[in-house]
């Protein structure tokens, strides 16, 4: 950091913000910086006339002692909470809040996420530790040299996980302690360690959410529901999985609502947690599952992390018996659309989806979409995922006059000085007409997850920001 450096900093930021600037400074052994507030509602030039006098104060007043106070955190070593009394006495305690202010002004539980837990008892963790056969001291560790989502990108086999917003590391047992409150069974524990490995993130003030999805063999050996009702309730094995990622945020990462997670106004995502798991045997012929997209065998199993995905599930795009006049017949709404009326099936019905996936923001997508539908794709001509991503990423090419009314292009284009990636040239010498892709660099950031019942829908996730979520084997902690 600047101030690190011995260059004068004061970062300029929001009253809701400062108990997070404050975390990140301690993180990175600037725990004193000073900051200057701004405001939300005021116009620029007055709010700038407000600060700039503030901030000049703060760059050129002498550092206090306090202030000269440096040192990278370290972050204590977790403690084993343990409660002795009645069953009672220990819900309660672990139930206990504490008053978050601005921009809470609520209680928030300390060790839970809300909801009532399951108390790890000695003998359950110890029971939960059955279903690893990794040691309970044992540090979590990364299991190969995959990317992942902790900072500093790519990461080698061994290195310690961190996790995250407060970087701590963590052992297998403290995992098996989150999973035994999140309600899970040792044969769910595998797939939670593969989770940890991930570090857990949480993002940025945005209103990102948290989603897992199983891929392999294991999701029939522990029952996971890929199939009707896949992301909603009664699975005793997809919700309490989903759980465990969101408590580990709590418990491992030190993650504090208002404090150190400050999602405006959060996601559904987040709240119980959200976990599924792929169709396996409903994969058309030649399609590839999550496992085999990113380099694994088709008889391994593993657990993507999307910890940045930006919005719920937008669905309901069309009516069930819509889409099966379309495919059967070539009639009703969907077929006048895209023009086929009375020619029956089977046709590309992303066609009637794609004016809707870019029309709100920019970035690739994932989708989750019924085995029948999936098939309806490969039997029109897409023989492998990698085609439809393909199709997907060239039909979100839209003219640059246009891509400029996207909010966040204004950071990835940097302020429109970086280099567009298809032509290689600078953006300011493209003329407005010139066709550049909404849905990233490349193909690559798009996701799809083949799961769900038998009545015909689609899915889609908000844009899952950094391109397809990485991928953490599940066998590695068996």
């Amino acid at each position: 950091m600047l101030e690190k450096a011995g260059i004068p900093t004061v970062l300029i930021t929001f009253e809701d913000q400062v108990e997070g600037i404050k975390q990140t400074a301690l993180e990175n052994g600037v725990p004193n910086i000073r900051y200057v507030l701004a405001s939300r509602t005021v116009p620029g030039p007055q709010d700038v006339d407000a600060f700039i006098e503030p901030t000049l104060e703060a760059l050129t007043r002498p550092l206090t002692e306090k202030e000269k106070e440096s040192g990278m955190y370290n972050p204590p070593p977790q403690q084993r909470v343990l409660f002795e009394g009645t069953l009672d006495e220990a819900e309660t305690f672990y139930q206990q809040t504490q008053y978050i202010p601005l921009p809470v002004d609520a209680p928030i539980a300390i060790y839970t996420d809300g909801f009532p837990i399951r108390v790890p008892t000695e003998e359950r963790v110890q029971e939960m530790l059955t279903g690893t056969s990794h040691k309970p001291d044992e540090l979590i560790t990364c299991q190969s040299g995959r990317p992942g989502m902790m900072r500093g990108g790519e990461r080698k086999k061994g290195d310690v996980v961190l996790f995250q917003p407060m970087n701590r590391p963590a052992t297998v047992e403290k995992v098996a302690i989150n999973a035994v409150m999140a309600g899970c069974k040792p044969e769910h524990l595998p797939v939670v360690l593969a989770i940890a490995e991930s570090g857990c993130p949480i993002c940025s003030t945005h209103g990102f959410g948290q989603m897992v999805c199983v891929s392999g063999p294991i999701a029939k050996e522990i029952g996971m529901n890929f199939k009707c009702g896949m992301l909603g309730p009664g699975s005793p094995a997809n919700a309490p999985i989903g759980r465990a990622y969101q408590l580990m945020t709590i418990n491992l990462g030190g993650a504090t609502p208002g404090v150190n997670r400050l999602t405006s106004i959060g996601s559904p995502f987040n709240t119980g947690g959200t976990c599924c798991a792929e169709n396996m045997d409903g994969l058309p012929p030649g399609w590839k599952g999550i496992n085999e997209e990113h380099g694994f065998k088709k008889d391994e199993s593993v657990v993507m992390v999307m910890s940045h995905v930006s919005a719920g599930v937008r669905g309901v795009q069309f009516s069930p018996g819509g889409y099966r006049a379309l495919q059967k017949s070539g009639h009703g709404g969907i077929a006048r659309r895209l023009g086929v009326k009375g020619i029956p099936g089977p046709h590309n019905w992303l066609e009637y989806l794609v004016p809707e996936f870019w029309a709100g923001r920019e970035g690739p997508i994932t989708l989750i979409m019924i085995p029948e539908m999936a098939q309806h794709l490969y039997e029109y001509g897409f023989k492998s995922k990698e085609e439809v991503y393909e199709w997907l990423w060239k039909a979100s090419f839209m003219p640059l006059k246009e891509y400029r009314n996207f909010s966040w292009v204004d950071f990835t284009t940097n302020g429109w000085l970086g280099t567009e990636p298809t032509s290689g040239k600078p953006y300011k010498e493209l003329p407005e007409d010139y066709m550049v892709p909404a849905a990233g660099d490349n193909p690559s950031g798009f996701c799809i997850i083949v799961g769900g019942g038998q009545e015909e829908v689609c899915q889609q996730l908000g844009s899952v920001i950094g391109g397809m979520a990485p991928v953490y084997s599940i066998d590695a902690w068996r």
